[in-house]
Parts: structure tokens; C-alpha cells; sequence
């Protein structure tokens, strides 16, 4: 069957689906709204990708479980993690020039003069630290200059809210019962929920080095130098004695045979928004659940002397933090998030509550349990939440930090030779240029009978490098009018790279792009010219290439 005829089927879906009474936010009627571009999930991504598809004269729609736009942008990831800014182009790097001229005003300046903050300077283009209210409030200023809707609080039926006529998806629907039908979709999550509900082939945890030829991936005991304890500490309950069993948090068992593939997952956090300053500082909350053995391990560590604890309170604006982890026991919750990517909705509030539980506990210890030496307590308890930030959810990020979960298995998959130039990268549509960053994904006890994490990879892969079309939209016998920007196709250490939110922004963009070339076009999206589509890239002010 040709190309448009099968763009004419989804048509004549389309218009049975309007005629069956499906039930939309948009109709008292139940008919569902019919779009070019139906967007699931509520990250910078999907702002970014509704934005250019409002460019191109689509019609759009955001979709999304979450109430707060901008996902880990807004949720606390204020200090960016860039790698070479030259690389971040489009509306990318339009968000953050935006960012520049709102701390240019003077207002905007309320516990800190710019004069002050290190990284404010008058003659930047784009500001790459901010709070993360200013950058919600970006976001939400695009969607209405863009007049974009958003339907919040809307979870996908992972079940059966897809409806697809042979490897084309015709609507979504909600678990409320609203349906949003779509000439193309994209999923924009961190999950990759819809990617994943429409049937498309996915991967989650490690490959084997094996698998694609690479030599960060798997298993990394050997590699794993960072965030490592850098002193010896007993791992067990009774100290020295291994039959009183471990302590929490560490795992039993070996952490398996060097660079083979596993199911888990590195180590997610929040990012926390702190701050010193007494007027608008609220204490670290102490949970109710809380359990001062749970950071045994910590303190013994501390009893050894190590002290690098505030080594990543970032410093943002108006004398604030991103707070990130640092060092062999900090925010990441290694090892307590591997069921999350295909979790359901119920089991990941769990994971993140016991995620919320324990960085809140971790933040209490610190600050005020005895079992801490003096010094550092005296020093972290000067610390608190900023009062002016996640005002509605207890001062606390509305969006923890999925640094990977499912990730698509397409016809390309990005991989370690291609990040460093020894495979060529085809049909370029963003650059990335970041580290291949793995966090920790367990702890263990090593053969001397002392904790020890495994996973951590810190490795720059040479420079800026090409990401290709090829590795958002899905094999065409699984999903035709699909693009995929976040849980792209990649493996992971390559991935450690790529998931960095201005380039989730630009991988956006590009979707985008492409979703509307497709329409345009009345092609499936694997069938986009490519030729025409990094034209419009480059027009609208993408990167494609460096030297």
C-alpha cells in the first residue's frame, strides 16, 4: 500500500473515532479534538516541540500527568548541564537567552545583587544557572505566547488508551476517559510511556560492552572511580563482623562479571533548591519514617575524615543552590529505583516517596542528628529549602531526577563509537557534547570486605558529536507517526550523554520538525526527506555540525 493511502486510512479513523462518542476535555459532546500533533508529557521537551509545531501552523496539544511545566528544568536542575554551549542551538537556546533577560531586570534581583553572583554577566546572550521558578515561569510564558493548550493531570491509559490502525496511532486516552486523536504524536516523558503503550521496542538497565562494541557499558567495577569511597568502611551492622549482616542500602551478593549487561538502573535524586539566607529558609523537614541507620554508612565515612559534602551545592541566583550528589553516600538513592521504568503509576509514588523520604532523612541527619560529628552539623543545619521555591508541594522539587528508564531500540541506535566519531552518525538533527555520565547503580562489598559502589562513568567522549533522526522515531512496522525525543534510541552509556535537557529541548524541536514535514508531506515519519528537514533546522537556528 502507498504512502498516502495509508496517510488516507488514518483519516478515515480518524472520523469513525470522532463519530463513536469518545469523551474529550474539548467536547460536551464526547467528540475528541482532532490535532496535527498530539504531545504526551509536560517536560521541556514538550514545550519545546509544541512551540515549533505552533511555528510550522500545526495545531498542538500538551498532554500530560504533570501539573508543573518544564520537568527536571523547572524541578531543581537549575545549574545546566550543558558540556559546549556552542552546540545548543534553536529554541533551546532561546529558553536560556530568555532566562538572561529576566535576571537583566533589576526586580529580579530580591536576596543577591547581581554584582554578587558569579555567574551573571551583562554581556552574555543566554544564562545557563537560574532559579527554578524562573524557569517554569518561562515555560509557562511560551505556552501562552504560543496559545498552546495544555490538559494537566492527564495519565495515559498504559493498558489500552492507544488506539492504532495498523502500525499508526489514531488517539490516546486518558485513565479520566479523554481521548486527544492526532495526526502524529510524540512522546515526550521521561518514561517513555506512550512510546511503550503503542508497542515500540525498548530496552531498559545495561547492554553488555558485547552488544555494541563499546567498553563503558555493563557492569563497571573497574571504571567506577568516581563518587567512590575513598577510605575503607566496614559494611556491616556490627562492625567487623559479617554475620550480623549489612548494613542498608548496601547490596548482598556480587555486582556481577565486568562490562556484562544487568536490568538495572543508575541512581536517581531531586535536586534540591537550598539556601542560607534566614528569611527565606524553612529547616530540612524531619520524616516521620525516619531512621538514623539508614545513613549509618554516612557516618562512619564521616568518622573517617571525609568532609566533601557541599562539593556540588551549586551555586543559582539570589543565593540559592542546586544541590546535586556528590561523593561515595549522598542524594542518590543508589539501587532503589530499578522497577521504576515499567513500574505502574501506583508502585513509582512509592519509589518516589521512599525517594523523598530518604533524601529528607539524609538532610536531617546531616543537620541535626548526634551521630554526626559537630563540625559538620554546625554547618549544614546554617542551611534550609528555599521558602520562595516549590511553593505548593513543601518547598520540595515537584520532579525527581530520572537520569534514564526505558530507552527505544530503533533501527539506529546510538552507541559509545558513534559519540566518539569512530562510526559515522547519519541524518544529524542536534548535538550533543557531554560527558558519558553513568551515576552510581549499586553498592556492594568488595573482596576486602569494605562498601563499594559500582557504575559510576565519567568519561568525556571527545568533543561535540551528531544525533541522528534515525534514533527518535521507531522501527515502521511498530509505530509510523511517532517520534520519540527523550527515550530515544540508544544504549546506556551513550545515552549518559545525551540526557542532558538542552538537548532534550533541541531533540524537541527537531521531532517537531519532522511531525510536521510528515503531515506536510503525507508521510510516515521514517519517510521524512531528510534533505527538507535539515533545511528547516538550520533555518530555525539548530546546530547540526562542529568542528
Amino acid at each position: 500500500m502507498s504512502k498516502p493511502s495509508r496517510f488516507a486510512l488514518l483519516q478515515t479513523v480518524v472520523a469513525l473515532v470522532i463519530t463513536s462518542g469518545c469523551q474529550t476535555a474539548n467536547s460536551s459532546a464526547g467528540s475528541p479534538e482532532t490535532y496535527d500533533t498530539v504531545i504526551y508529557g509536560g517536560t521541556a521537551a514538550a514545550v519545546s516541540a509544541a512551540v515549533q509545531a505552533r511555528r510550522m501552523g500545526k495545531t498542538v496539544v500538551i498532554v500530560c500527568p504533570e501539573k508543573h511545566l518544564g520537568g527536571l528544568t523547572a524541578g531543581g536542575l537549575g545549574w545546566t548541564d550543558s558540556g559546549r554551549k556552542e552546540a545548543v542551538g534553536g529554541i533551546s537556546r532561546e529558553f536560556y537567552r530568555r532566562i538572561k533577560k529576566h535576571y537583566d531586570k533589576s526586580q529580579a534581583w530580591v536576596h543577591q545583587k547581581p554584582g554578587e553572583y558569579s555567574r551573571y554577566r551583562a554581556d552574555d546572550d543566554a544564562m545557563w544557572v537560574f532559579e527554578p521558578h524562573v524557569a517554569e515561569q518561562t515555560f509557562e510564558q511560551l505556552v501562552a505566547e504560543y496559545e498552546i493548550p495544555v490538559l494537566r493531570n492527564e495519565w495515559l491509559n498504559r493498558k489500552n488508551g492507544v488506539r492504532k490502525s495498523g502500525a499508526r496511532i489514531v488517539s490516546v486516552t486518558m485513565l479520566s476517559g479523554k481521548t486527544y486523536a492526532g495526526r502524529t504524536f510524540i512522546d515526550a516523558t521521561y518514561e517513555g510511556d506512550l512510546m511503550a503503550s503503542a508497542g515500540v521496542s525498548f530496552h531498559v538497565g545495561r547492554e553488555g560492552n558485547d552488544v555494541y562494541g563499546e567498553t563503558l557499558n555493563g557492569v563497571q567495577t573497574r571504571n567506577a572511580v568516581s563518587h567512590q569511597f575513598e577510605k575503607p568502611v566496614d559494611p556491616y551492622t556490627k562492625p567487623g563482623d559479617s554475620e550480623s549482616g549489612l548494613l542498608p542500602l548496601i547490596h548482598a551478593g556480587s555486582p556481577g562479571k565486568e562490562g556484562e549487561g544487568d536490568t538495572r538502573v543508575q541512581a536517581y535524586n531531586y535536586r534540591m533548591c537550598l539556601t542560607k539566607v534566614v528569611e527565606n529558609r524553612v529547616s530540612f523537614p524531619k520524616p516521620a519514617n525516619y531512621d538514623p541507620m539508614q545513613y549509618e554508612l554516612l557516618a562512619r565515612y564521616l568518622d573517617k575524615g571525609w568532609r566533601a559534602i557541599f562539593a556540588k551545592f551549586d551555586p543559582a541566583p539570589n543565593a540559592k543552590t542546586d544541590t546535586n550528589n556528590h561523593g561515595a553516600f549522598s542524594t542518590d538513592n543508589i539501587g532503589m529505583n530499578y522497577d521504576y521504568p515499567e513500574a505502574s503509576y501506583q508502585r513509582r509514588r512509592q519509589i518516589l516517596k521512599e525517594h523523598e523520604d530518604y533524601q529528607k532523612g539524609l538532610m536531617w541527619f546531616l543537620a541535626y542528628d548526634p551521630r554526626v560529628p559537630v563540625d559538620v552539623r554546625q554547618k549544614m543545619s546554617q542551611w534550609g529549602l528555599a521558602k520562595d521555591e516549590f511553593t505548593d508541594n513543601g518547598n520540595w522539587p515537584h520532579q525527581i531526577y530520572v537520569r534514564e528508564a526505558r530507552r527505544m531500540v530503533s533501527d539506529f541506535v546510538m552507541t559509545e563509537p558513534h559519540l566518539r566519531r569512530k562510526k559515522p552518525t547519519p541524518k544529524p538533527i542536534g548535538m550533543g557534547s557531554y560527558n558519558m555520565d553513568s551515576h552510581n547503580v549499586q553498592r556492594y562489598v568488595d573482596a576486602s570486605g569494605h562498601a563499594r559502589n559500582e557504575g559510576d562513568i565519567q568519561i568525556n567522549p571527545g568533543g561535540p558529536y551528531p544525533i541522528s533522526y534515525d534514533t527518535i522515531v521507531p522501527k515502521a512496522s511498530e509505530c509510523t507517526n511517532l517520534l520519540v525525543p527523550i527515550c530515544l534510541s540508544s544504549s546506556h552509556i551513550a545515552y549518559g550523554s545525551i540526557r542532558m535537557e538542552p538537548v532534550f529541548m533541541i531533540l524537541g524541536q527537531s521531532a517537531a520538525t519532522a511531525a510536521s514535514l510528515a503531515i506536510d508531506d503525507r508521510l510516515d515519519v521514517q519517510d521524512v526527506d531528510y534533505s527538507k528537514l535539515r533545511a528547516r533546522l538550520l533555518a530555525d537556528g539548530q546546530i547540526l555540525s562542529m568542528r
